[in-house]
Order: structure tokens, then C-alpha cells, then sequence
């Protein structure tokens, strides 16, 4: 038997009502398929996020520590073995993937160094750049066909504006959603083709293993995979461990180490704000979350 976090059942059921909660409790027959089909024996206790229970087991054949990740597909993560695959193939700093279970989409993924988060550094501006280093390797790797794109991400967003803007109490967040909309619209027309992480923030980045000879290095795992353009990557940096004197600092750190156009950059980050105000809005929030209204203000200068 595993045991399933009454978070993680909590957030399913939230979240995904009848189908979450049929997830969860499918959870340990599935567990015990993959167990014995990929000879796996349990190592130690489960991790769990949003919507994945992940747990350490080892490979019988040949010893090797991995991580059995199980997990509610959807839309958002529906391409991860693909984009896992391609960073794989091209060495370019994502945990790599070891097995694939196409009807429950579950993954069996190396093991990277759970006690050690980037988040976990104390130098942030330290942690900016190690980030920048791991997102310049992962969309350097053009994106696969069949993925998700930017240019239908911002569609459907610039179709939304006009009914879910108007939802806000607030006249100053209004405009400043709408402002947002005004640079997406800028750049929209070149949504871009590289392979994009979609949610690469400090507690997305893991540090390798000595054993699977990747010590010292920094590993991506968890992406919601993504056709487009760099920028619109830059925004989970900015916002996790949110700090609103280092934001332009950030995302010049950020630019740089991505070699990007600092304009296009700037309209794909306003994006993300304007993606997040559009959900909250779609939600019953009436406020833009403080620090996402403060990162678009420092971009637009304000």
C-alpha cells in the first residue's frame, strides 16, 4: 500500500471534483501495476504536488534510484514525455526520462537530489542566474510537433480580454490588464517555435546526483510543455521568491543569459500577468494577485 497525501486529495478533489477524486483513489492499484511491471521496489516516502504523487523506488535489474511519478493528465501535461524526450536527446539539462505509461501517463523519471531545491539557495540573485543557465539550455531545443503554442495561448487570451477585464473591481488593475493585452498584441503575430518549460520556477529545479553522474549540476523536472517564444518564460522567476526592488534586475538577468530582445521579452512577460489575471478573473477573483500587478507595473515602467 502507498500512502496518499490528504493534500494532495484535498487539491484533487478542489480542483477536478469527480475526476480528481477518482484519480486519487485509483492511485495505489496503479501504483502496484507500475511496481511490478517496471520491476520497482518502494525507497522511501512519497512527494507530492498539485497533481502528482511521486515516489522514490529503485530499479531491481540494476539498482538505479528513480522516481515513479503518477500524475492526472491534462492539457498542461499531456507533452511532458515528448518535451522530456527531445531535452533528453539534446543534453540540455532536463531529468531525464527512463519509462513511459501512455494510458495512465505516468513516467518513471531518473532520481535528482529532492533535499536540494534551488529555492534552497540563499543567494537569490545566485539562484537567478543558475536559472538562467538551466532555461538558455532548455529552449535552445526546438519544440517537437503536436505541442501546445504560444500563438493559440495568446488567442484565446486576447479573445477573453474583452468580457473578463471588465470583471475587475479595480479601474487602475483594469488598465493595467488592458495594457498588457496591448503588448501581447505587439508580438503575437510571432509566437515563436522553441521548447518552452512553461513553469520553471526555484522549486522546479532540482541538483543532480553524484550516483547518476550529474553532481553539481542543476536539472529541470515538471514542465508544462510549450511551443513559443523564450519570453514567456521569464515570468515564474520574477514571481517565485518575489521580491518587487529585484524584478527589473531579474528580468535583465534573465534577457541576457537567454539573449534575448529585451521588448519581445518585456510583451511575453506582461503575458503571463495577463494569463493569470484572465484565470483569476474566470475564477471570481476581483483583484490582480498583488506582486503579478507590481511585476507589470516595474516592466511598464510605472
Amino acid at each position: 500500500m502507498i500512502e496518499i497525501p490528504d493534500e494532495l486529495a484535498a487539491t484533487q478533489s478542489r480542483f477536478n471534483g469527480a475526476a480528481g477524486r477518482a484519480f486519487v483513489a485509483a492511485l495505489p492499484d496503479l501504483a502496484a501495476r507500475l511496481l511490478e511491471r517496471w520491476g520497482l521496489r518502494p525507497d522511501g516516502p512519497s512527494m507530492y504536488g498539485m497533481c502528482a504523487l511521486v515516489l522514490p523506488v529503485v530499479r531491481e535489474a540494476d539498482g538505479r534510484p528513480a522516481a515513479l511519478k503518477l500524475q492526472a493528465v491534462d492539457e498542461e501535461t499531456a507533452g511532458e514525455p515528448v518535451a522530456l524526450r527531445a531535452w533528453t536527446a539534446a543534453g540540455a539539462g532536463a531529468v531525464e526520462l527512463l519509462d513511459h505509461d501512455p494510458e495512465s501517463g505516468a513516467l518513471l523519471l531518473e532520481r535528482l537530489d529532492e533535499r536540494r531545491p534551488l529555492s534552497g539557495e540563499a543567494d537569490v540573485r545566485k539562484a537567478v542566474k543558475a536559472l538562467g543557465s538551466v532555461l538558455a539550455r532548455l529552449v535552445a531545443v526546438p519544440a517537437p510537433e503536436g505541442l501546445p503554442t504560444l500563438g493559440g495561448v495568446a488567442e484565446r487570451m486576447l479573445a477573453e480580454v474583452p468580457e473578463r477585464v471588465g470583471l475587475l473591481a479595480d479601474a487602475a488593475d483594469r488598465r493595467l490588464l488592458a495594457d498588457c493585452a496591448a503588448a501581447v498584441r505587439e508580438v503575437a503575430g510571432e509566437p515563436g517555435d522553441r521548447l518552452l518549460h512553461w513553469d520553471l520556477h526555484y522549486d522546479n529545479i532540482l541538483a543532480g546526483r553524484a550516483d547518476a553522474g550529474r553532481a553539481g549540476e542543476w536539472i529541470a523536472l515538471d514542465p508544462k510543455p510549450l511551443a513559443g517564444d523564450p519570453g514567456f518564460e521569464l515570468f515564474p522567476a520574477l514571481d517565485n521568491l518575489f521580491d518587487a526592488d529585484e524584478v527589473v534586475w531579474r528580468f535583465d538577468a534573465l534577457t541576457e543569459a537567454l539573449g534575448l530582445d529585451r521588448e519581445r521579452a518585456r510583451a511575453w512577460t506582461l503575458g503571463r500577468v495577463l494569463q493569470n489575471g484572465l484565470w483569476g478573473a474566470e475564477e471570481g477573483e476581483v483583484r490582480l494577485a498583488p506582486d503579478h500587478a507590481e511585476i507589470a507595473r516595474r516592466l511598464l515602467g510605472r
